[in-house]
This record gives structure tokens, C-alpha cells and sequence, in this order.
């Protein structure tokens, strides 16, 4: 088995954020994109991280790396590849920095040992592929081991890191302290928050960038109120018919359709006229789908006539992540265990992943069907569930943890709540249950804070500015070795 594996990425030229960003915006992609052809050209900037499909980071590059590929710009993304004990420790690395204990298993050598065994044979392969002159981007916790090595061959290397957490502790000094040894030499480290940046590193060399979301992805193109219909029956999701066509738009332009169906555990089937409340995450504990049901049954419901759609990846398809499976089983056995007239309210969904945008399509059908979105996270780098939430003008009720508290403004833009205060939980979404017109206009609010904060030419420029940061230094070094 290959220690890397290089993922397509096809180009998409960012000219199109101007469909949806104001004149004084788009002006400023213009110069944005001549820019970063400058600075760039002849150099090839190298991301990599854990997996190509399944979770935000994997979307984040996808959608980053087409448009940095339209605009011109070398950009190249290669993914690890590891046994199963390699992502069980970077598993709980995961959990670690989010304050969990997660498997309680031990960061001790033999952990560092399996760690070092496919990091090291990575940059191996890496090293046939950087050029002089490259720039390296290295994501989490995987790809830490990395960084020195990769360094070593000449080129800048940044680190960034999208996990964190608000109130660090035992747990999260205990992963900081079993990777600082290996991301310490970065040029730059790169946070989603400035409270996330660990205490050790140099702090002239961390920089604050939030995540965006991909206005024009499957996941999170406009559609119409038939086609989400069609979506959602095609999948299996709701069971009266649609007059629509189950379609979408691939990210290379071409037609796409959704034919794969759901796995749905339900005691019966969902209608398009049922108010919905929906979570989309991976099967997580840190994602606490267990407390969502809970706080939605004990004080959501009242006299409403919603129901809660807990909706995931399959567990099979998201290969950093070996606890899916094991979540997705207690999250059946608690919802098999709640009273009949309960269970009957709650619904879970594997959504397949054999055709990545098929399954952003079905969560943007979901999201737009939405009465309601929540996000009950117990710890969050970002979540941007939030962001794709708001761009549908759906109101949100999420946790006020880490990146959401950035991104919903409390009784504007959304609903935040303490993550382990089921009943507020379920108060909160009750009340926008209770008040369509404030949730509608806590939607339009939505929106227009993702378009003016959360959208990729945003995005992309902080990067541009950290790389013309980060070559003017590595050039000026040069000349004093010189």
C-alpha cells in the first residue's frame, strides 16, 4: 500500500463569487486572483491531510484547491494512508484535543512508534513530488509527524491545525505534549481561533484563519423547493412522491443525480409536509447525537408535530475515523429504547458516500428542507455545518462552543445554548418552532453573515497574505545563508 495517495482535484475559476458577493467584493477577487498568480508562479503549493471524502476538512480542501487550481495556481493535494492502528491513535489524538478521553488508551511509545511508522514513510513519498521553492501544507494531528522531515527538504512548511478546544485540561495537555515535539519547527502554525493556538508555540508565527464553506458545491448550490423534494424521495428520505427531478450540479459543471438510497432506521417514514429538525455530523461522540434526541424529546416536542432527522456518512466510508461504527450502535440502541410514541419522532440516516457529491446533494436537500438546524457539538473546531446551515437561511440552535460562537450571533443570526443543558436545548428549538416569523428572519440574517464572512475568496486571501508572508522571509533567509 502507497504511504500517500495524490487526490484529482479539477480546476474551478473563483471569477464565479461574483454571482453572489457585493461590486466593492468582487473588485477585490480580481486583484485577489492576479495576486496569487504572482506570487506563485513556478512554485506548487502541497496540502495534505487524512482522508479525501467524509468530514469538513477533506470539503474544505476540495473546494479550496479547485478554485486555487481556476485561478491559475499550482495547487496539489495528496492524502495519507495508514493501517488501522495509526488512525486509532490520531483517533485519539482527535479526541483529546477536544478535552475526551476517547478510547482512554495510552500516548505512550509504542503509540509514538505506530505514529512515526506511516509519517515517515509519507514524507518519503512526498519527497519525490516537493520541488524547490514549493510550499507545504500540512492539516491536524495525522500529518504533524511530518513537518520536520518535510521541512528538511528546503521548502516552507505550514501546519494547520482545525481542531480545538475552549477551556483546555489534562486531556488536551496530553495531546499538545505528544505532538509539539513535531510541529514546533513549522513556519506557520494555523488556527480557526486564536484561543486554539497552543501555549509553547512561537507566537510571531501563528496565524488566525476561519474556515468557509463552497457557495456553488453540491452541498451548497441553490435549489429549487421540487428538486429538494425529488432529492430527498430518491433517497429514501421521505416517502411521498416527487414531481421534481432528483438533480444537481458537479462541481466540473456536468449533470449529477441522486439515485443511491439512504439507510434509514425509522419507525415510519417522513412525508415533505413534516416540520423538520435536523443534525448533520459525522457518527461522533464530540457531536453528542445522543443528547440531540434526548434534549429533542424532552423538551422540544410539546404540541408540535416535528420530528428530529439525525442524518451521517455511512460509518464505512469516513477511513479516519474508526469510531463510527461504534456510535452509530449506541445511537440505535438508545433511540430503540426510547417510548413508542417518541421513537416514532426520531429518525436516523446513513447517507451513502460511493459518489462524494451525490451525498453533498442529499445533505443540502436536507438542510434546505430543514424547519429547524442544530448542531448540539460538545467541542468544535468550526463546524461547518453552521455555516452551510445559515447559507440555506435556516435557523440554527447550536452549541456555544469553540468556531460556532464565531459564526452565530445569539438571537440573530441563531440560537446558542450550553452544550450539556439538554433541557435549553430543546427549549431553544422549541421556541423557534413556536415562531416562524423570528426564525425566518433569524435565517435572512444567516445568510448574509455567511456571504460577507464565510465564503472562500475570504478565505483564500488570508492564505495568500500568510504565503507572501512566509516567502518573503524564506527568500530574505536565503540571502543571509547566501
Amino acid at each position: 500500500m502507497r504511504a500517500i495517495e495524490h487526490v484529482h482535484v479539477a480546476p474551478t475559476h473563483p471569477q464565479r463569487f461574483k454571482e453572489v458577493l457585493a461590486p466593492a467584493e468582487a473588485a477585490r477577487l480580481d486583484a485577489l486572483i492576479a495576486r496569487a498568480q504572482a506570487l506563485l508562479e513556478g512554485r506548487a503549493v502541497w496540502s495534505v491531510s487524512s482522508t479525501a471524502r467524509g468530514g469538513g476538512v477533506a470539503e474544505l480542501l476540495q473546494s479550496l484547491i479547485s478554485y486555487t487550481r481556476g485561478a491559475g495556481v499550482n495547487a496539489q493535494w495528496c492524502v495519507l494512508r495508514g493501517p488501522p492502528e495509526f488512525f486509532a491513535v490520531t483517533k485519539r489524538l482527535h479526541n483529546l484535543l477536544h478535552g475526551s478521553p476517547g478510547d482512554g488508551a495510552a500516548l505512550d511509545e509504542r503509540a509514538r512508534a505506530i505514529y512515526e511508522v506511516t509519517t515517515d514513510a509519507a514524507t518519503a513519498e512526498l519527497a519525490t513530488l516537493v520541488r524547490p521553492g514549493d510550499i507545504v501544507l500540512l492539516h491536524d494531528p495525522q500529518t504533524a509527524g511530518l513537518t520536520a522531515p518535510v521541512k528538511a527538504l528546503g521548502v516552507p512548511v505550514v501546519w494547520r491545525c482545525h481542531v480545538g478546544v475552549d477551556r483546555p485540561g489534562a486531556l488536551t495537555e496530553r495531546a499538545w505534549n505528544f505532538l509539539r515535539p513535531y510541529v514546533a519547527g513549522a513556519d506557520r502554525y494555523v488556527f480557526s481561533r486564536r484561543g486554539f493556538a497552543w501555549p509553547g508555540l512561537d507566537g510571531g508565527r501563528v496565524s488566525v484563519i476561519p474556515p468557509s464553506i463552497d457557495a456553488f458545491s453540491a452541498k451548497n448550490q441553490a435549489m429549487t423547493p421540487e428538486t429538494v423534494h425529488a432529492i430527498l424521495a430518491a433517497a429514501g428520505l421521505v416517502a411521498d412522491p416527487a414531481p421534481g427531478r432528483p438533480q444537481f450540479v458537479r462541481q466540473d459543471g456536468s449533470p449529477g443525480r441522486v439515485d443511491r438510497r439512504a439507510a434509514v432506521f425509522e419507525e415510519a417514514p417522513l412525508t415533505s409536509a413534516t416540520p423538520l429538525v435536523v443534525q448533520v455530523s459525522r457518527w461522533d461522540r464530540l457531536k453528542d447525537p445522543v443528547g440531540v434526541m434526548d434534549g429533542f424529546v424532552g423538551d422540544a416536542l410539546n404540541e408540535h408535530a416535528a420530528h428530529l432527522l439525525l442524518a451521517a456518512p455511512a460509518v464505512g466510508a469516513v477511513t479516519d475515523d474508526p469510531e463510527g461504527a461504534d456510535v452509530l450502535a449506541e445511537c440505535l440502541d438508545h433511540w430503540r429504547a426510547l417510548p413508542a410514541p417518541l421513537r416514532e419522532r426520531v429518525h436516523l440516516a446513513c447517507l451513502p458516500m460511493d459518489d462524494p457529491e451525490e451525498n453533498a446533494a442529499m445533505v443540502n436537500a436536507l438542510q434546505r428542507h430543514a424547519t429547524v438546524i442544530v448542531q448540539k457539538s460538545l467541542a468544535e473546531g468550526f463546524g461547518l455545518t453552521v455555516a452551510e446551515g445559515m447559507w440555506k437561511g435556516r435557523p440554527v440552535v447550536a452549541s456555544r462552543v469553540g468556531g460556532i460562537q464565531d459564526q452565530v450571533v445569539d438571537g440573530e443570526t441563531g440560537l446558542l445554548v450550553d452544550p450539556r443543558d439538554l433541557a435549553a436545548f430543546g427549549r431553544a428549538v422549541r421556541r423557534l418552532l413556536d415562531d416562524p416569523s423570528e426564525a425566518a428572519r433569524m435565517g435572512a440574517a444567516a445568510f448574509e453573515r455567511v456571504r460577507d464572512d464565510f465564503l472562500g475568496p475570504r478565505h483564500l486571501g488570508q492564505y495568500v497574505e500568510l504565503f507572501a508572508g512566509l516567502l518573503e522571509a524564506s527568500d530574505a533567509q536565503l540571502v543571509h545563508h547566501g
